[in-house]
């Protein structure tokens, strides 16, 4: 027999089945001890009754006129007659009966006491020193039917008392179970980066050292992942300064060297260092993204940071290269600026560095927090879509750039809850390539 996955199905079985197997054995045990008990009354009685019939047999004999007659006694009302009975004399004549006596279930008297038929339970007494001898007879067909009666009365109730039981304990059991379904439903809410403790202060006892477990497995990861954001993002930082100093070291090279060879190698280090530059600034946004507050307290205009963005961008590119569209109503988000910042930063640049040199980008943000960013180009082949949110993933290896910039995104907006969407070609169009986001924003 496979037993049930739920442990409230297994505990209420288990318990059930004990119960079930505890009152049937109670029943069996009390059965049996009726039952001698009642043997008991039925002999008494038997006893009492022939006691009690022999002296006024023996009167109704002794005032007969004529000897050895056998009288049978009337019925008053039919009834059925459980005890039946004969008086006989020495030589074994019936003189008194029963009205439904059957002679041939006595045996022959042989002195007083219990005797036993199979069909028949028998008790002797005789009186006037053994002239007059009385047996009287009880069907064993009676006792086994107040048994099995008896019987009934104990087993049927089971049949009510059992599925009641049985709901009371699937009530207790999922009662008691009641906070391990709230830690499971606590521990399932949690997001895949929320590594803090669970609260388990009311799990009973016997679960408690599991939830102690998992909350320091937790901890354990908890503290390794900071530990590599947090090397990620001070490695970065503390590149900064000595890559600016040898991107100085290199353009320095380049206006004081006359050697064209000299010039190109140096030029080479620039750009390397630059991208190198690149990528510690891309680490340190993936360590604020993976580990960071991404929230404020207040809510802000995503609109200022949109165009801050847009403007500073737009320093590096051809004039018209950028076309952004903006709602009249403010954009009010929790969302930390800064984040937000980065979020259209990086899908600008990645418009900017993968699609067409002439074409314009288009980036919009509307009243629900949508932030579109669109730009032509080849289309993006369903697969590398998929691929292009992962760590160090490039539309080729031709392309420059570090293969953070969407998997920044795709990290922030799965911290804040938000949906991130790439479809290749753009809407309404048959090439190019779009990317949008749906920000969180508030009433105020």
């Amino acid at each position: 027999m496979r037993l049930p996955r739920s442990l409230q199905a297994r505990l209420g079985l288990a318990i059930g089945v004990m119960i079930t197997l505890v009152w049937i054995g109670t029943s069996s045990v009390t059965a049996v001890i009726l039952q001698h008990e009642m043997d008991e009354v039925f002999d008494s009685a038997l006893q009492e009754t022939a006691q009690r019939l022999l002296p006024l047999s023996v009167l109704d004999i002794i005032e007969r006129e004529e000897d050895g007659v056998t009288q049978r006694l009337g019925a008053i009302t039919s009834h059925d007659e459980f005890f039946t009975f004969v008086v006989r004399d020495p030589q074994g004549r019936i003189l008194l009966q029963s009205h439904s006596a059957d002679s041939a279930i006595f045996l022959p008297y042989d002195g007083v006491g219990f005797r036993q038929t199979a069909t028949h339970r028998l008790y002797n007494e005789d009186a006037l020193q053994g002239s007059i001898r009385i047996t009287i007879a009880e069907p064993l067909a009676h006792r086994r039917q107040v048994a099995r009666q008896t019987q009934l009365a104990l087993g049927l109730p089971l049949l009510v008392i059992l599925p009641v039981t049985l709901l009371a304990i699937a009530l207790a059991v999922r009662a008691g179970l009641a906070p391990l379904r709230r830690f499971r439903t606590r521990l399932g809410a949690r997001s895949a980066r929320d590594l803090s403790p669970i609260p388990a202060d009311d799990i009973p006892s016997e679960i408690a050292p599991i939830t102690t477990t998992l909350n320091t497995l937790l901890a354990g990861l908890n503290a390794a992942f900071e530990a590599e954001r947090s090397f990620a993002a001070n490695a970065a930082h503390e590149l900064r300064t000595p890559l600016a100093g040898a991107i100085a070291q290199a353009q320095r090279l380049q206006s004081e060297s006359a050697d064209p060879a000299a010039i190109m190698r140096a030029a080479d280090i620039e750009a390397t260092l630059k991208r190198l530059t690149r990528l510690s600034e891309r680490l340190m946004q993936l360590a604020r993204a993976e580990g960071g507050r991404l929230t404020k307290d207040h809510a802000t205009d995503l609109r200022i940071v949109a165009e801050i963005v847009v403007q500073d961008l737009a320093h590096t590119t051809t004039p018209g290269r950028i076309r952004l569209t903006l709602p009249d109503a403010a954009v009010m988000s929790n969302l930390d600026p800064d984040i937000f910042g980065i979020v259209c930063r990086n899908f600008a640049e990645n418009a900017l560095r993968h699609g067409s040199d002439t074409a314009p980008i288009d980036i919009a943000l509307t009243t629900t927090g949508t932030l579109t960013v669109a730009n032509d180009g080849p289309i993006v082949p369903e697969d590398m879509l998929k691929a292009v949110t992962q760590r160090f993933a490039r539309a080729s290896a031709q392309t420059d750039g570090s293969g953070l910039g969407l998997a920044i995104v795709a990290s922030i907006a799965a911290r804040i809850g938000a949906t991130m969407t790439l479809k290749s070609p753009r809407t309404n169009a048959e090439s190019g390539f779009e990317a949008t986001v749906s920000l969180p924003v508030s009433d105020s």
